[in-house]
């Protein structure tokens, strides 16, 4: 991956929706090449997909959760269906399992309180091998962005 595959990432991650001429543009090379960076990119997996981001807020999800979860020690083994449950649960947004304290950890969004209640009553409670949930609920997200910069050495 050389400077120009970087800016070209740093630029649709700002902007997923830019057009390919001004991408082109703006990495300085033609239209042609620019579109074959960006399949190379996209073949080679280094761009996932692209996605518009929805305001919870503005949809009716009023509430975000990050749940730590922490796993029974005989249940260490059946960490892959529990990550599998966790990937099945639509209210899961993030899912991330970790060292340390906990060993998931969750971001989970609701529509209230009693929608996040039930989810935690009728889903969440009834994974197997789960030993505890924490529930920390998010009063402000000062910074929300899922874009890192790539040097590009200019």
């Amino acid at each position: 991956m050389d400077r120009i595959d970087k800016k070209i990432l740093n630029i649709l991650q700002e902007n997923g929706r830019i057009t390919n001429a001004k991408l082109s543009r703006m990495v300085g090379i033609s239209a042609p090449a620019t579109l074959e960076r960006v399949k190379r990119l996209e073949t080679a997996g280094v761009i996932s997909h692209f996605t518009a981001v929805v305001d919870p807020e503005k949809v009716g999800f009023s509430i975000m959760v990050i749940v730590s979860i922490t796993l029974s020690l005989s249940k260490l083994s059946s960490v892959p269906l529990i990550k599998e449950k966790f990937s099945e649960l639509d209210e899961v947004v993030e899912c991330y399992q970790i060292a340390g304290a906990h060993d998931f950890i969750l971001k989970v969004i609701a529509k209230d309180i009693k929608a996040y209640a039930e989810f935690m009553n009728q889903k969440l409670t009834r994974i197997q091998g789960i030993q505890s949930i924490q529930s920390s609920f998010v009063i402000d997200s000062p910074k929300d962005k899922k874009i890192f910069v790539l040097e590009t050495g200019e």
